[in-house]
């Protein structure tokens, strides 16, 4: 299966005239209507159409195309596209065609990657199972009885079964690497404005991210140089230089110290994922890391301060969808959303802004220099992804406290601003995937996705393919 192949293995394929950008994208189709069932689309672009321009781009292919000319990949539905509706999951957005694209899209349209669809997710980021959303629930292709993580786990259930060569998620509190490990793949939370934000839909300004979803952390590497950078639509985006994050990868990591929170590995979540991930570090020692124990206090409040903040500019951000732009009442919110919305309204109102959520932004700074004071010690932190391994349908819908704590790992990355990655580290008995997180100082995606390619040229779990469930 060509999908299988990573994208700089496609790219040489098709510079030797070996394999044609038609070929690539009827396969991309042909997987999309096999796993059909595991409902990881809301919009699909016109067969006919996309071999159209498969075919256009073929006639027009030379050897100094860039890397992702002709690759088939999606998007997360909260990027807005002029040729494709942008739902957010939402039924409040269900015929909104956007006037113009987001910038993390029109870049890779630009290096004549070709767009198959956009995917499913929580509706507005809301969730971490990808079962709050209005076009039904994504299931994991490993076992469609079980969830998918969210909230991008439609662009994770499309990498992981071979749809697209890679995806593009958001995340502001784990939504891309939460999904990524709950179905054996790689995926980036950039440090925070690395990526532009222009044309997403706001689930909370502050955490945002925008992020790649890929096979392995070479793909992710080739991804993110394509969108990383400044965007004047963007004032949030920064205007530091973009390093080369596809070279270099394969420097190794010896002499490199790993930091350990003890937060991160007590004994108070699933025991499968914690030996799962000791076993990480211990294959990462052999690569020639040393370990650090680090004590960072604040990671034990990570979860209240990024409800507080999450919540409050969520409330924000949605009181726009009032009835009156978009032709639909507040009352079509689902009760994950509205969970949200009011909490954050209240968090914000007179009397009790000071109190709560002002007090989580102090919170937030200390919860920053807990993280200055670690990589001080230390070049990364390894970390679990998820505290579980994914869950039966309706086990965190029907638990809202215990799907808050589905970002019990990943939210606090997003308070601090660092970059972060899961990779697959593993299975569980029942052939469940366990993803490890490596993080790493602002700024330092270069440096973890190093790590993660010496991860992944050592092990193999990011070659585990799972069979598409009909």
């Amino acid at each position: 299966m060509l999908l299988d192949k990573s994208i700089a293995e496609l790219a040489g394929l098709l510079r030797k005239r070996e394999i044609t950008i038609e070929q690539l994208v009827l396969e991309s189709i042909e997987r999309c209507e096999q796993g059909v069932s595991l409902n990881c689309f809301i919009s699909l672009r016109d067969k006919q159409a996309l071999l159209k321009e498969a075919r256009e781009k073929d006639a027009a292919l030379s050897d100094d195309k860039h890397l992702l000319y002709g690759m088939p990949f999606s998007v997360k539905d909260s990027y807005v596209t002029q040729d494709l509706p942008t739902t957010s999951g939402s039924r409040v957005l269900k015929n909104f065609i956007s006037p113009y694209t987001a910038t993390v899209v029109q870049k890779l349209l630009d290096t004549g990657a070709i767009l198959i669809g956009k995917n499913n997710q929580d509706s507005w980021g809301h969730g971490g199972s990808n079962e709050n959303t209005d076009f039904g629930p994504v299931k994991n292709p490993w076992n469609p009885a079980y969830i998918s993580g969210g909230s991008s786990g439609g662009s994770a259930v499309a990498v992981a079964a071979r749809m697209v060569t890679f995806s593009i998620g958001e995340d502001t509190g784990g939504s891309i690497r939460n999904p990524a490990s709950m179905c054996g793949i790689s995926g980036l939370k950039v440090t925070y404005g690395r990526v532009s934000r222009y044309g997403t839909i706001a689930y909370a300004s502050s955490l945002d991210t925008v992020g790649p979803l890929a096979k392995s952390a070479e793909d992710l590497a080739i991804v993110l140089q394509t969108i990383a950078g400044s965007d004047p639509k963007d004032g949030s985006s920064s205007h530091r230089p973009v390093d080369t994050y596809t070279e270099g990868l394969t420097d190794g990591v010896v002499g490199k110290k790993i930091g350990l929170p003890k937060q991160f590995f007590a004994e108070n979540y699933n025991p499968e994922v914690r030996s799962t991930i000791l076993a990480a570090v211990e294959q990462m020692k052999e690569l020639g890391l040393t370990t650090v124990e680090l004590d960072m206090p604040m990671l034990n409040y990570a979860i209240p301060i990024y409800y507080m903040l999450a919540s409050s500019e969520t409330s924000s951000n949605l009181a726009r969808y009032d009835g009156v732009r978009y032709g639909t009442g507040r009352e079509n919110f689902l009760p994950e959303s509205a969970r949200r919305i009011m909490l954050g309204t209240y968090a914000l109102s007179a009397g009790y802004a000071e109190k709560l959520y002002k007090n989580a932004q102090r919170a937030r700074t200390l919860l920053i220099d807990n993280y200055a004071d670690a990589f001080k010690q230390c070049d990364f932190i390894a970390a679990p992804t998820t505290p579980s391994p994914a869950q039966k349908f309706g086990e965190l819908l029907d638990n809202p406290m215990e799907n808050m704590l589905a970002d019990l790992f990943t939210a606090t990355i997003n308070i601090v601003g660092v970059p972060s990655l899961a990779v697959p580290a593993g299975f569980t008995a029942d052939k469940l995937p366990i993803g490890l997180q490596i993080i790493g100082d602002k700024f330092q995606e270069r440096a973890i996705l190093t790590l993660a390619r010496a991860y992944q040229d050592a092990t193999t779990w990011h070659k585990e393919v799972p069979e598409i469930h009909l």
